[in-house]
C-alpha cells in the first residue's frame, strides 16, 4: 500500500491558518477523490477540504479545534498500490547507506531549530497557542514571549492570529512612545472592555456566541473604532426599473432557470458611480491611501443562523446586466448552502448591503475594512410623490427607496460621500426600460 499526505491547501493569500471544525472521515474509513475529509474554519469562510485520492483513512495528525498552517499535512491516507511514498523510500536510503557530511549538517541544523521551538513553549508564562507563523514573526521581530503572552488575540479561544501579531507590530511603536505606562495588552483591549459585569437571573438563558458571531462583532466593534463613519440619504424613484423587472423576470426565469432580482440592477449602478469616483475605491494605510485598480463590490448576505457574510463580485465593473445577474444568484446560492470558498470573500473595495430585505426603509450600516464606505438599500415602498410635467405638477403612485451611504470621514469628505451616492440614484432613476438582458 501507498501513502498520501492529505495537505491543507491554499486558500487564499492572506489565508495563513485554518481551524479544524470537524472531522467527516474516521481512521479506518474509505474515501473516494474529490469527497470531503473534514471541515475547516477560517476567519473568513467555512470550507472543507477533499482528498485528492481513492484510499483509505490510515491516520489523522489534528483534532478538532488545532489550528494548521497552510501545507501542514492533516492526514495520510493509504492508496492502493506497490511500494511507499517517496518520502518514505528517500528516508530508508539515507538510513541504510553512510550520511554524508551534508546529510549530518542539516540534520543537526534541524535538531537545533527543534529545540529552539521547545524552549520557547516552555519559557511561556501562559497556556495559549501559538502558531509557528506566529511565534516565527515574534522572532523575527525581537518579541520576548513575555510580550507575545500580552498580545490581545481574535482567533478562536482568543488565540493569536497573524493578522493579530502583524497589527501589534505596526502600532507597537506608537503605543510605547504615547503610552509608557501602559501595557500593549491593556492599550489595544481596553475599548473591548464591558462597561460593567451583566447580571443574570434565575430563568435567564445563557447562550455561547457561535465562533463566526464573535468573528463579526470583533470586526464591527473594530471598524467604529477604526473609522470616523458619516452618513448621506437620499431618496430614488425605482418606477422604471420595478416595471421593467415585472415585464422581463418571467421570461428570464424560463431562459436561465434563475430568479431576476433588483440586487444586480443596484450593483451595475453603484459600479459604474464608482468608475465616476474612484476615490470610494480605496483603502487607508496608516498614513497612505491605496487606491485600487479592480472594483470589487462585496454583496452582503444573511445565513440561516443569523450571521451575515460579504461574498465578493471581483471586477463588477466589467459585467453587463446578465453577467451580474448570474453572478449575485451564484454567490447568494452558495451562501445559503455554505460553499462558499475562501476566495470568495476576499479582495472587496467597496460594499454594498439589502437592509430592505428586512422591511427596512434605510440603515446607516457599518464600513467592512479596510474599505471607506459602503451602501444600504431600503425596502421599495408604493408611495404618493409629486410629479412635474410640462403641463404642471401632480400627485402620482411611484415606487421609491432610500439609499444610506456611510463613508470613513477621514479621507471621504461630505462632498465626496454625498456625489457618489448622488450619482448612483443618478443611474437607477435613469434606467432604460427598453434594455434587453
Amino acid at each position: 500500500m501507498a501513502k498520501f499526505e492529505l495537505k491543507l491547501p491554499k486558500m487564499g493569500e492572506s489565508v495563513a491558518e485554518a481551524t479544524i471544525t470537524n472531522w467527516l472521515k474516521n481512521v479506518g474509513d474509505a474515501i473516494e477523490a474529490d469527497e470531503a475529509v473534514l471541515e475547516i474554519a477560517t476567519d473568513k469562510v467555512d470550507s472543507e477540504v477533499p482528498s485528492e485520492v481513492d484510499g483509505v483513512i490510515a491516520e489523522i495528525l489534528f483534532q478538532v479545534d488545532d489550528v494548521v498552517q497552510v501545507g501542514q499535512t492533516i492526514a495520510i491516507i493509504e492508496t492502493a498500490g506497490d511500494g511507499t511514498d517517496s518520502s518514505s523510500e528517500k528516508t530508508e536510503i539515507s538510513i541504510s547507506e553512510s550520511p554524508s557530511p551534508e546529510v549530518v549538517t542539516a540534520v543537526e541544523e534541524n535538531l537545533a531549530k527543534a529545540k529552539e521551538v521547545t524552549e520557547s513553549l516552555v519559557q511561556s508564562t501562559s497556556e495559549r497557542f501559538y502558531s509557528p507563523l506566529v511565534r516565527s514573526i515574534a522572532k523575527n521581530e525581537g518579541i520576548q514571549q513575555a510580550e507575545l503572552d500580552s498580545v490581545p488575540g481574535t482567533g478562536k479561544d482568543g488565540r493569536v492570529t497573524k493578522n493579530d501579531i502583524l497589527e501589534y507590530i505596526k502600532n507597537r511603536g506608537r503605543q510605547t512612545a504615547s503610552q509608557p505606562q501602559t501595557t500593549p495588552q491593556a492599550s489595544m483591549q481596553q475599548p473591548l472592555q464591558k462597561a460593567a459585569p451583566v447580571s443574570v437571573n434565575g430563568g435567564d438563558e445563557i447562550i455561547e456566541m457561535t465562533r463566526m458571531g464573535k468573528i463579526i462583532a470583533h470586526h464591527m466593534v473594530e471598524s467604529v473604532q477604526t473609522s470616523a463613519h458619516v452618513q448621506s440619504f437620499i431618496e430614488v424613484d425605482v418606477t422604471n426599473i420595478w416595471n421593467w423587472r415585472n415585464k422581463m423576470k418571467n421570461e428570464f426565469a424560463k431562459r436561465e432557470g434563475e430568479n431576476l432580482t433588483f440586487t444586480p440592477i443596484f450593483m451595475e449602478a453603484v459600479a459604474k458611480a464608482i468608475k465616476d469616483f474612484p476615490m470610494i475605491n480605496i483603502s487607508v494605510d496608516g498614513d497612505k491611501l491605496i487606491k485600487r485598480k479592480n472594483i470589487n463590490l462585496g454583496m452582503a448576505a444573511a445565513l440561516a443562523d443569523g450571521n451575515l457574510i460579504v461574498p465578493v463580485i471581483k471586477n463588477a465593473d466589467q459585467l453587463n446586466l446578465l453577467g451580474m445577474a448570474k453572478a449575485v444568484n451564484d454567490l447568494a446560492e452558495r451562501a445559503r448552502t455554505g460553499k462558499l470558498k475562501p476566495d470568495d470573500t476576499q479582495g472587496g473595495t467597496y460594499t454594498v448591503t439589502n437592509v430592505g430585505t428586512f422591511g427596512s426603509i434605510m440603515g446607516t450600516p457599518i464600513i467592512n475594512q479596510p474599505q471607506v464606505g459602503i451602501l444600504a438599500l431600503g425596502a421599495i415602498r408604493k408611495v404618493p410623490a409629486v410629479i412635474e410635467t410640462p403641463e404642471g405638477d401632480f400627485i402620482g403612485i411611484r415606487f421609491k427607496m432610500f439609499l444610506s451611504h456611510s463613508y470613513d470621514h477621514r479621507v471621504v469628505n461630505g462632498a465626496l460621500g454625498g456625489q457618489f451616492v448622488k450619482r448612483v440614484a443618478e443611474y437607477l432613476e435613469a434606467f432604460d426600460t427598453n434594455r434587453t438582458i
